[in-house]
């Protein structure tokens, strides 16, 4: 065993024995979205907690603190009508859970398959409600699937793009809600904005940093945006419109 893998063991194990669980947070340097999972709950519930994507949530704490308060809620219920109840977390939402497939867990929970020495574990996902709902939030309770799950294809196939597997967009609720974008812009070799209306109107609030594979599996219809030169742009209407070539300007 390397020294590294020991050390990450022994912490997980302090970990469950001092707060019952250890949450493992994976992604934000490549093309998948983040996700997050519990090592230790299998032992205290039977199964462990998985929260794929929801992009809506874009602080790390916050994430946590979802993850977080579900267990602890889970820990006061009873048997299987615990699984199936709804949770409400403090400002961040109402969740549901559903069970989610072994070929799920098999490539999110690596962490706890580790831990454990075993090849499958019981998980359920984590789902939010409608209003914080995005594109990136699969249905794991079907099997894997790059077909019902592209946004996630990067769990088994390799980045063929032709700019950075790492590339970010900065984009808003709109669009990771299923809005068609209309505005794109390149700013960096590995960074573009892209809107679903002009970017000037997009808030604070509702602007959101993703992968760029994220956007780019959701609507293929964006791959255009990939040749664009840095300062580049490109705007369409809403209803389906070719792209049309603009000289974009940065804010500020």
């Amino acid at each position: 065993m390397s020294l590294d893998r020991a050390t990450a063991l022994a912490r997980i194990r302090r970990n469950i024995e001092e707060h019952g669980f250890h949450i493992y947070v994976v992604g934000g340097n490549g093309p998948t979205p983040r996700f997050v999972y519990t090592i230790g709950l299998r032992e205290a519930l039977g199964a462990e907690l998985v929260l794929a994507g929801a992009l809506y949530y874009e602080k790390k704490a916050d994430v946590l603190a979802i993850v977080s308060s579900l267990r602890q809620q889970l820990a006061k219920g009873s048997g299987e009508t615990a699984w199936r109840a709804r949770f409400t977390v403090d400002r961040l939402g109402a969740f549901g859970l559903r069970k989610a497939h072994d070929s799920w867990a098999r490539r999110l929970l690596l962490g706890a398959l580790d831990y454990y020495g075993i090849k499958d574990v019981d998980a359920y996902q984590i789902v939010p409600d409608d209003r914080h709902m995005t594109i990136d939030v699969p249905d794991m309770e079907a099997a894997w699937s790059v077909d019902t799950a592209p946004i996630w294809q990067w769990l088994d196939e390799p980045w063929r793009h032709p700019v950075p597997a790492g590339s970010e967009v900065m984009t808003d609720l709109g669009a990771l809600r299923g809005g068609r974008i209309t505005e794109a812009c390149r700013w960096e070799e590995g960074y573009w904005e892209m809107f679903a209306g002009a970017g000037p109107d997009v808030s604070e609030e509702m602007a959101r940093l993703v992968p760029l594979g994220c956007l780019l599996a959701a609507d293929p219809s964006l791959m255009p945006a990939l040749s664009l030169k840095i300062g580049e742009g490109l705007r369409r209407d809403g209803g389906g419109g070719a792209w049309n070539s603009w000289r974009a300007r940065r804010p500020g």
